[in-house]
């Protein structure tokens, strides 16, 4: 951000291309600036072809060390500071939640585990300031989740890591978008080469923020399927995201307001958006760490091809030099997951 607020200026006129969850926060943040912003995206206001709808919007920079190298996790641990600020400058609530994280395995599965718990030691050996995990035993285990008594004999609990609703955060910040005087071009497809920036009637800046959208121009991108499944459980109650270490099927359960759960996720290098298939269905509702999800009738799935290598690109380009800067979107937004 601090590259973009050193691009724009209170008079430039900036387009974005892609309204997820990259492009809505940085429309936001240079409209305060006093830019005249312009978004456009491909689908419509609702982010239906935006990855951030699938998204379970975990906040965990220790939980998603073990796949992530230090410098990711230091801005995880700023994300984690900073969203507050972020929501509180929204309008309409959005669910947030900053109750830790729960890692629970099988028995079977207890290698796989002390393998974990060792990563992240080393983590918060490279970086102290990271509250470190706390081994629980089965009656600690039952005063953090109830639900789970009985159920797991060991677990970890990762202190400080919390959640957000994501689709409540899209909506807020759609809203919030119009309050501020953005232009947004909803089922407007552009490209980079639609534009000229620094020619007249065009713009000064344009930021690429359409994750695979932008293939086109950034062919080293490739798409990283994920599927999820929400499912409403009245009968179930979890305080906090949880994980379980399985050697196949890694799998975690989100719970969200209302005693909705999001239960995922597949990872399948691929960008196909068809339906969830019924191996990847069955798979995801067998997960759950809490039988009594699994009961539930025709849960709803979803899938999104998300980034990879890099997972995002934000470019910038400006009329007076070319001028290119580029972020991950795990980096920017502080969730992974």
């Amino acid at each position: 951000m601090k590259t973009m607020h050193a691009l724009a200026t209170h008079s430039s006129r900036i387009t974005i291309l892609g309204a997820g969850l990259m492009g809505r926060l940085l429309a936001v943040a240079l409209a305060q600036q006093g830019c005249h912003v312009d978004i456009h995206d491909a689908g419509g206001s609702d982010a239906e072809l935006s990855a951030a709808r699938v998204a379970a919007a975990m906040l965990a920079p220790l939980a998603e060390s073990a796949v992530s190298e230090p410098g990711i996790v230091r801005m995880g641990q700023y994300a984690m500071r900073r969203w507050p600020e972020l929501l509180a400058a929204l309008a309409q609530p959005v669910f947030f939640q900053q109750n830790g994280t729960l890692i629970v395995w099988h028995r079977q599965d207890a290698t796989d585990a002390a393998r974990l718990y060792d990563k992240l030691k080393h983590t918060h050996a490279l970086l102290p300031d990271l509250p470190a995990a706390q081994a629980l035993d089965e009656t600690l285990l039952a005063q953090r989740e109830p639900m789970l008594a009985g159920r797991f004999h060991e677990g970890l609990y990762l202190p400080g890591e919390g959640q957000l609703d994501n689709r409540q955060l899209l909506a807020a910040l759609h809203e919030h978008m119009q309050t501020l005087g953005v232009a947004m071009h909803w089922h407007s497809r552009q490209a980079l080469g639609d534009f000229s920036p620094g020619a007249p009637d065009e713009p000064d800046l344009i930021l690429d923020c359409r994750g695979l959208g932008a293939r086109g121009d950034w062919p080293e991108l490739r798409g990283v399927r994920g599927e999820v499944t929400r499912v409403h459980a009245p009968e179930v109650t979890l305080q906090r995201p949880t994980r379980l270490v399985h050697p196949r099927c890694p799998a975690y359960i989100v719970p969200k307001e209302d005693h909705v759960f999001v239960v995922g996720a597949t990872a399948i290098e691929s960008d196909d958006l068809s339906p969830a298939s019924v191996r990847s269905t069955l798979e995801l509702c067998s997960a759950p760490p809490t039988p009594c999800i699994r009961v539930l009738p025709r849960p709803a799935s979803w899938r999104s091809p998300r980034n990879a290598a890099p997972l995002c690109r934000t470019t910038a380009r400006a009329s007076a030099r070319r001028a290119s800067a580029s972020c991950r979107s795990t980096a920017c937004t502080g969730t992974a997951s």
